[in-house]
């Protein structure tokens, strides 16, 4: 009998070891060339390799529903053909030829995947509509409370629902060599459809898997990694001036209690949900978008970069209409490789239990500044962050962050001891290597 004393593994699944270090790329096929499509995106796969990236994450590639289709194009979360590639998007050989040179490069490719509901249109409709979700009129449902209805509901009580979904998931892992997913509005899927997912889709290929939902029990069985939705939320109300940095301390308390420790959170300023609906990182973060970048690289979590942020993307991107990012040559760019290069060369920026934990040090402006060390046996890091809009002169208390360090950004060498004061300019950032 196992020994009911004996504390069961938060995490039962293992990590691809792949994504010890990676860093996360979205991709919004639509817009992320003037033609919108795979084989376009795919010559842009070489900069996004030299740029620090890990995984590509392709938003929808199914076909797009058009019975109550919202605008021009529709929503790529509106599926009609869990099997098929939108024809707006290529084929099926252009989705394995972008595969295989994301591949060719190493980086690894997941999709987008919508298991909640469906099109209207889609064959599952005529074929099955006893697979769907119903009103208290009995008739298919969007979504409950949402404005979703250019989509219907499945019914994931049926064992033949869930049978089809993992299939074709499984299909294209096998077919297009795809390296996982990430799962669209997944706390609205039972946990368990998902952890027999994860099972299946490992027995073909280690695999990583991304949850849209922020919930612990997601991770033991079935996923990698989940947002990091309150950390958003809380810097941007930080920001705005709503919140102070102490407010952060919810996010951190509960990652390092409430959750398991071999977990990753996906860390972000942008999205394509943020961007379209809530606006581009300028307008939610202001002058603190610098420093919310660095703090999503350097703590826990593995940062997001949503397509046209490198190019200091200053637009909201329409959602059912074409509208492709204007590329440039910006500092953006450079400043996400700078960090992402760190993040890989140094182990205890790594992800999950691969990664060092953060340690708090308090400082003399806690409201103000947040400073934290990560350290393991081969590096440390010590961050400083002013998240307030006024300069800000603070000593530290006792903790793991005196010694020798070197400014990540500017090579300036620092020595911390017990009377050491620093000052950070307004919204201002340090990261120091030991």
């Amino acid at each position: 009998m196992t020994d009911p004393y004996q504390p069961a593994p938060g995490v039962e699944l293992t990590h691809p070891e792949w994504s010890r270090s990676a860093t996360i790329y979205q991709i919004n096929t639509r817009q992320f060339t003037a033609e919108g499509t795979l084989a376009a995106a795919a010559g842009e796969l070489p900069r996004l390799r030299d740029l620090g990236v890990t995984i590509v994450w392709l938003m929808p590639i199914n076909p797009i529903g058009e019975v109550n289709r919202k605008g021009t194009l529709g929503s790529p979360y509106a599926v009609r053909d869990y099997l098929a590639v939108n024809p707006e998007l290529g084929t099926l050989e252009d989705l394995k030829s972008f595969v295989a040179q994301a591949h060719s490069l190493g980086l690894f490719v997941i999709l987008d995947w919508v298991a909640n509901h469906t099109a209207w249109d889609n064959h599952l409709v005529t074929d099955h509509p006893e697979w769907y979700a119903r009103d208290w009129k009995g008739e298919f449902t969007p979504t409950p409370w949402w404005d979703w209805d250019d989509i219907i509901d499945l019914d994931y009580e049926r064992p033949e629902v869930r049978r089809y979904m993992t299939e074709a998931m499984a299909y294209w892992v096998r077919e297009a060599d795809v390296d996982g997913y990430r799962c669209d509005v997944a706390g609205m899927v039972p946990t368990d459809f998902w952890e027999n997912v994860r099972r299946e889709l490992d027995a073909i290929k280690p695999v990583f898997m991304l949850a849209e939902w922020e919930a612990r029990d997601l991770h033991v069985r079935a996923f990698d990694m989940t947002y990091a939705w309150s950390w958003n939320d809380t810097m941007h109300h930080i920001a705005q001036g709503k919140a102070d940095v102490e407010s952060l301390y919810v996010y951190y308390a509960w990652n390092a209690k409430a959750y398991p420790r071999d977990i990753m959170r996906m860390m972000f300023v942008s999205n394509h949900d943020k961007n379209a609906w809530d606006g581009t990182e300028y307008e939610m973060f202001g002058d603190a978008v610098q420093a919310a970048i660095v703090l999503s690289v350097i703590g826990e979590g593995m940062p997001l970069l949503y397509n046209g942020q490198e190019a200091g993307n200053d637009k909201r991107l329409e959602f059912f209409e074409k509208d492709p990012i204007v590329w440039r040559e910006h500092p953006m760019a450079e400043f996400y490789r700078s960090l992402f290069a760190l993040k890989h060369a140094t182990s205890c920026l790594w992800n999950a239990a691969w990664g060092a934990r953060m340690v708090n040090v308090r400082n003399s402006a806690s409201k103000q500044v947040l400073s934290f060390v990560r350290a393991d046996a081969a590096s440390r890091v010590f961050c400083v962050l002013n998240l307030s809009p006024t300069e800000q002169k603070v000593t530290f208390g006792p903790g793991p962050h005196l010694g020798r360090w070197r400014e990540h950004f500017t090579g300036a060498a620092l020595s911390v001891g017990d009377e050491t004061a620093l000052t950070v300019e307004p919204w201002g950032y340090r990261v120091f290597v030991g």
